[in-house]
C-alpha cells in the first residue's frame, strides 16, 4: 500500500470520526474512590489533550480509563494503529501532563494502546465501526421488555451474533429466526468478538 493511499484512508477515517464525536463526550471509566466531580474535572482536560495529540499523530481517541492510579488511553486509526503511534501519543501526552501537573495525587502510570481485536463498544461511532462483525452485548433488561418476540430470546439478556446494522440508536443482529432489534439504551456492556477467518481454499499439490 502506498503512503499516499494510506494517508488518504487515514484522513477520511479521521474526518468521519471527528464529525461524529464533535458533540459526543467520551465515556470515561472511573474506578477510584475519589469524588466523581473532582475526577470529571481533570479527566475532561486529559480527554481533550489526548484527543488533540492523537489527531496530531493521525489517530483518534477511542476511549480513556483511570483505575488504581493507571491512566489508560486507547487510540485507533485506519487500517490500524501501530506501536509507533502509541509511543508517539504516549510521549506527547506524558510531556504535557507532567508540565501542567493535571492529575492529582502522587505517582500515576500512563498506558497508551489500541482497543484490540475484541474492543469494548461504548460510543455510537464504536457500534457503527463494528457493523459486519460478531458482537456480544449484555442488556440491562430481558429482551422481551424491548419488544423482542422470538420465544427463544425473550428471557435472555445476552446476545452474541453478527451486528448487521446500526441505525438511529438501534442495533440489528442477524439470527437464525430473523433479525433482533435492540435499542442502544438497553445495552449495558458490548464488545467485538474476534473470529479467525476460515480459509476454505484447498491446497493443490
Amino acid at each position: 500500500m502506498s503512503d499516499n493511499f494510506e494517508n488518504e484512508i487515514t484522513n477520511k477515517f479521521l474526518a468521519e470520526i471527528t464529525d461524529e464525536t464533535t458533540d459526543e463526550v467520551i465515556d470515561v471509566t472511573i474506578d477510584d474512590t475519589m469524588e466523581s466531580h473532582e475526577h470529571k474535572g481533570w479527566l475532561k482536560k486529559v480527554e481533550h489533550l489526548a484527543s488533540d495529540i492523537a489527531i496530531r499523530e493521525g489517530c483518534v481517541l477511542y476511549d480513556i480509563e483511570f483505575s488504581s492510579r493507571v491512566l489508560r488511553i486507547y487510540i485507533d486509526r485506519e487500517p490500524q494503529a501501530s506501536i509507533q503511534d502509541c509511543e508517539n501519543v504516549s510521549k506527547g501526552l506524558s510531556l504535557i501532563l507532567d508540565v501542567e501537573n493535571i492529575i492529582p495525587g502522587e505517582h500515576y502510570q500512563l498506558e497508551v494502546s489500541t482497543p484490540g481485536l475484541e474492543r469494548v463498544l461504548k460510543k455510537e461511532w464504536h457500534f457503527k465501526k463494528a457493523v459486519g462483525k460478531k458482537v456480544r452485548i449484555k442488556t440491562n433488561t430481558a429482551l422481551e421488555n424491548v419488544g423482542v418476540e422470538f420465544d427463544r430470546w425473550k428471557k435472555t439478556k445476552t446476545v452474541e451474533h453478527l451486528l448487521s446494522a446500526y441505525v438511529d440508536k438501534m442495533l440489528f443482529f442477524t439470527i437464525p429466526e430473523g433479525e433482533l432489534k435492540i435499542p442502544l439504551e438497553a445495552v449495558e456492556k458490548a464488545k467485538v468478538v474476534f473470529e479467525l477467518e476460515k480459509n476454505n481454499k484447498k491446497k493443490h499439490k
